[in-house]
């Protein structure tokens, strides 16, 4: 019985020490962001960290991070909320209408929408995407700097990229 018990201890160490690692990013960038939905308003530095799977947004004021959020394919996890599925963290903080990829999508500066109202240009893209009564979404990614606005749903997400 005490080997089973030393067994199962060393396997739980395992797994604690192992889900405590730090996830290593790609890619890193130093942004200006405002987040402003109809319960959350921040606007300051921080900091991107991504790679194929998953990202990481840090906002920060007065040298504190006053806001993390960790996007994954499934997952949003808040620094003051528990991990939600993608479609929750829509229905509680942005917009039930809204597709699961969202918010990921936006911080890579990728289409929304699956490209839907897409206009590219010499310097980025513009997407219109309208639905009366659900929302009203001009979205513009040109040089450094990502603009998504929703104004049925009071949504504000600025993304310019500050440094090389």
């Amino acid at each position: 019985m005490t080997h089973f018990k030393n067994i199962f201890f060393m396997i739980s160490l395992v797994l604690v020490l192992v889900s405590c690692t730090n996830k290593e990013y790609e890619k890193q960038e130093s942004v200006f962001i405002v987040f402003k939905t109809p319960t959350l308003k921040y606007a300051d530095l921080g900091f991107i960290y991504q790679n194929n799977d998953e990202m990481k947004i840090e906002i920060y004021g007065s040298g504190q991070a006053l806001m993390t959020l960790e996007i994954s394919k499934k997952n949003v996890c808040m620094s003051f909320l528990e991990c939600m599925h993608n479609d929750d963290f829509n229905t509680q903080v942005l917009s039930s209408w809204y597709p699961d990829e969202l918010l990921g999508n936006i911080f890579r500066g990728q289409p929304i929408f699956q490209g839907k109202g897409l206009s590219k240009n010499s310097h980025g893209f513009t997407q219109k995407i309208d639905d009366k009564h659900k929302y009203n979404i001009r979205y513009n990614i040109f040089n450094k700097e990502v603009v998504f606005r929703d104004t049925i749903n009071d949504i504000v997400i600025k993304i310019k990229r500050v440094g090389s």
